[in-house]
């Protein structure tokens, strides 16, 4: 009974503020995430040597620097070269880098499935090359690429808790100062993993939805 007082008087309230900072990192997030994405596998694929090779060394690095080494690059290092971002600030930054170079790789893989004939094709009805890639094969390798862009989303969802490491207090953050200063930390913890998995749920819910809405009809 201490317990379920406690998870309702004190608990969620708290977690509640939490949460909308982490779903405000999230909504910041995925759009601009998926954006990069799109940018940096056209200019990896369609591009010119330049472009090409600048979107290969984005991925490589961004894909090979821990989230939480490139957040604290971002906040605490680029501070010294007179660049400063405030905790959300840095922590948008920092999840939309990683989350572009990880989704570039499932846009990139899609496009190049789509058959080069079709490229052929829209060029030979007197599309230009970019409104061949926007209006032709971009919309297929979208389509192809939804699974994986899905799952990097859901990844998102659970790594914004990292944002607490930059002192901007999310869900996870929140819950560790309720932790500490309670020293509940079975219930706030339990109840912390039940509001991750339930946005997790949401999220995976909506997803299946879009992949079914967008599939190519049988």
């Amino acid at each position: 009974m201490d317990s379920l007082l406690f998870i309702y008087q004190e608990l969620l309230p708290e977690l509640g503020k939490g949460l909308i900072i982490t779903l405000k990192l999230i909504l910041f997030s995925v759009p601009f995430g998926l954006l990069t994405g799109i940018l940096v596998a056209i200019g990896r694929v369609y591009g010119n040597y330049l472009l090409s090779s600048l979107s290969r060394l984005y991925v490589i690095f961004f894909k090979g620097c821990p989230l939480l080494l490139l957040l604290f690059i971002i906040y605490f290092g680029l501070p010294s070269l007179g660049i400063t971002f405030s905790p959300f600030g840095a922590s948008v930054l920092g999840f939309i880098l990683c989350n572009g170079a990880y989704t570039s790789e499932y846009i990139r893989g899609a496009i190049q499935s789509v058959k080069t004939g079709q490229m052929i094709a829209a060029q030979a009805l007197g599309m230009t090359k970019w409104q061949a890639v926007f209006y032709i094969i971009l919309p297929q390798a979208f389509r192809r690429a939804l699974p994986g862009v899905g799952n990097e989303i859901i990844y998102l969802i659970k790594y914004s808790s990292l944002a607490y490491m930059l002192t901007c207090i999310e869900l996870t953050g929140a819950g560790k100062i309720i932790a500490a200063r309670s020293f509940r930390f079975t219930e706030t913890f339990t109840v912390v993993g039940i509001i991750y998995l339930l946005m997790v749920y949401v999220a995976t819910r909506i997803l299946q939805w879009a992949e079914k809405k967008f599939s190519y009809p049988t």
